[in-house]
């Protein structure tokens, strides 16, 4: 099993840990510590570009001067 030091040094330790008996399960294999650190990388770096998205959806729909003021209960809009 390959540890982390520095890594350890900071609470992340424990995360990796985590992350490893978490993904292990599902990937049915065994993890080092390198592997648990990149799934968790990566699986936050999804969230952080959904949450990007999210955010330029709402600045978006913030600054449309032609975006309705309430719902428009699903109806498409054809304006031109």
């Amino acid at each position: 099993m390959n540890r982390l030091d520095a890594a350890n040094d900071n609470g992340v330790g424990k995360q990796i840990a985590r992350a490893r008996q978490v993904w292990q399960t599902r990937m049915g294999r065994d993890l080092i510590d390198e592997d648990a650190r990149q799934i968790m990388h990566n699986v936050t770096g999804f969230f952080g570009v959904l949450r990007e998205w999210s955010r330029a959806e709402t600045l978006a729909a913030a600054n449309d001067e032609a975006a309705p003021a309430k719902p428009n209960d699903g109806e498409a809009r054809h304006d031109r």
